[in-house]
């Protein structure tokens, strides 16, 4: 009879389903978690770039709407072209801080 509590040498199946286990952990660490972690990175920018984009229109929408109720009751053409100088002193502002691409590193 054989006792149960002694070691056992891993017979043929152990050890390649030991080797397939292994390879498939290095697949998994060396190819699949970089491509997921890309398709996140893709997904949630994405995610936040169209949020983005929707906040800063409801907020120009809103401060067009402020304008013409409280600011300039009747003239819409003012609110508008107040909406348009900030864009254009924003968009002026930016372009001067903007660095050439050799000092962006």
């Amino acid at each position: 009879m054989t006792d149960a509590s002694e070691p056992r040498e891993p017979d043929l199946v152990d050890r390649f389903l030991g080797m397939v286990d292994h390879a498939l952990d290095v697949v998994h660490d060396k190819v699949l978690r970089p491509i997921i972690l890309v398709a996140r990175v893709l997904a949630f920018g994405l995610i936040i770039a169209i949020a983005a984009v929707i906040l800063v229109a409801v907020l120009v929408i809103g401060f067009v709407r402020l304008l013409n109720v409280y600011a300039f009751h009747g003239r819409d053409w003012l609110s508008y072209a107040s909406v348009g100088a900030l864009s254009v002193i924003t968009g002026m502002v930016l372009w001067r801080r903007r660095r050439p691409l050799k000092l962006r590193k």
